[in-house]
């Protein structure tokens, strides 16, 4: 049974922002799985660009470690998302307005995502956010 993109995209999204579970991150793609923010600097803080199920793992586990004392966590309530679906069934978009409770403010971080799927799980995600909001 294939998930739809509302199951594929919340399930990314609990694994990644809300839990910071890199290895259900991991599972959500497939084995030859590609996680790229193209907009990122290379050596910037958030991987640029991993490849493969376990590079996902191990990157984004290193990514969350050195983010432990961001104790910032999007606010469900305050955020929001669209999915647009395109004429490929096996390719969304989701685009994300996410805002972080602050301690002395709300921080706030607008993103489009490009998820292309295979199976039921994501084959090529593309990130585009500004990388000097992401710590």
């Amino acid at each position: 049974m294939s998930r739809t993109p509302q199951e594929i995209f919340q399930s990314y999204v609990y694994a990644g922002a809300f839990t910071r579970n890199a290895d259900a991150l991991a599972e959500s793609f497939t084995p030859d799985g590609i996680l790229e923010a193209p907009l990122m600097p290379a050596g910037g803080a958030f991987p640029r660009r991993l490849v493969g199920r376990e590079e996902i793992r191990s990157g984004m586990a290193e990514y969350y470690r050195r983010q432990a004392e961001d104790h910032r966590k999007p606010d469900p309530e305050k955020s929001g998302y669209v999915l647009h679906t395109t004429s490929d069934p096996d390719a969304f978009i989701a685009e994300i307005d996410t805002v972080f409770a602050g301690d002395a403010e709300d921080v706030s971080v607008s993103l489009v995502q490009i998820f292309r799927i295979r199976d039921g799980k994501i084959a090529r995600l593309r990130d585009y956010f500004a990388p000097e909001l992401i710590g």
